[in-house]
């Protein structure tokens, strides 16, 4: 198995180390694992891809490669550029410093490589590590992740994964737990934490310059049960199925009568 991953912390996050080995345990002796991740973090970019100007890469070893751009760059960058004679096989994202469960799903440049992945047809998974007091201080606090390799092979070997005009992806999330007290995994849908909103917040400089800094909500309000946010604070990994179809399906079909037309 060829498999390529990057995330958003940036290529020298300790995430992406331990991506590196989940994806070498499931790619096998004789697989690949090819890295093409931002030379810089790029925390929260979404889905963006760096349309208006190039994008710099540089080669830092065998099969390991930075290019100055975001998440979704990157992914164009290994598909077409460095694996260009041999695509991958899977793609993976992460492990994600901090959740990317209900709202933050939208925001993350994790999400947003592997969204890219799908669009361009491949098998996509992002992954992320949630934080919380239980985990934060840990001399690793990514020990929940060492439940990823049982994960990344349930998905791969068990998991649907359709051909429809907007693949499914799959979000991944391990709990704020340490690793012996992480109790299993569960399908999740993607949650929201009610009442938690980004913001800014304003400072001014010594220079008497005024700048604002996006600040989040709060990580540990729970959302509702059966979605991801809530199952990993009651210390399950959460699988969640995503897909790039952003129609409000429920709506269009209400809707459908009012415009004159019939719903899908």
């Amino acid at each position: 198995m060829r498999i390529l991953i990057t995330n958003d912390d940036g290529i020298n996050a300790p995430g992406l180390v331990v991506l590196d080995a989940l994806a070498r345990d499931l790619a096998g002796p004789e697989g690949e694992v090819w890295t093409v991740a931002p030379a810089f973090e790029q925390s929260g970019v979404g889905h963006c891809i760096s349309y208006t100007h190039p994008t710099m890469i540089s080669e830092f070893g065998p099969r390991r490669f930075a290019a100055e751009g975001t998440p979704a760059d990157c992914v164009l960058a290994g598909i077409y550029d460095v694996m260009a004679d041999a695509p991958p096989d899977l793609i993976l994202s992460g492990v994600n410093r901090g959740n990317n469960a209900a709202e933050n799903v939208l925001y993350s440049g994790t999400i947003g490589a592997a969204m890219e992945g799908a669009l361009q047809g491949y098998r996509s998974i992002a992954l992320s590590q949630f934080y919380g007091p239980r985990n934060a201080r840990l001399a690793d606090p990514f020990e929940a992740a060492s439940a990823g390799a049982a994960v990344l092979r349930r998905l791969m070997d068990d998991t649907y994964w359709d051909g429809d005009d907007y693949p499914l992806f799959y979000n991944v999330n391990f709990p704020p737990v340490p690793a012996a007290e992480v109790r299993g995994m569960r399908l999740t849908k993607q949650g929201l934490r009610r009442g938690v909103h980004h913001r800014v917040e304003a400072q001014v400089a010594p220079s008497g310059r005024r700048f604002l800094w996006v600040r989040g909500g709060d990580q540990q309000t729970r959302t509702a049960e059966g979605t991801d946010a809530a199952a990993n604070l009651d210390d399950y990994v959460s699988v969640t199925p995503l897909r790039c179809d952003l129609t409000a399906h429920d709506a269009f079909d209400r809707l459908s009568d009012r415009f004159g037309c019939q719903g899908g």
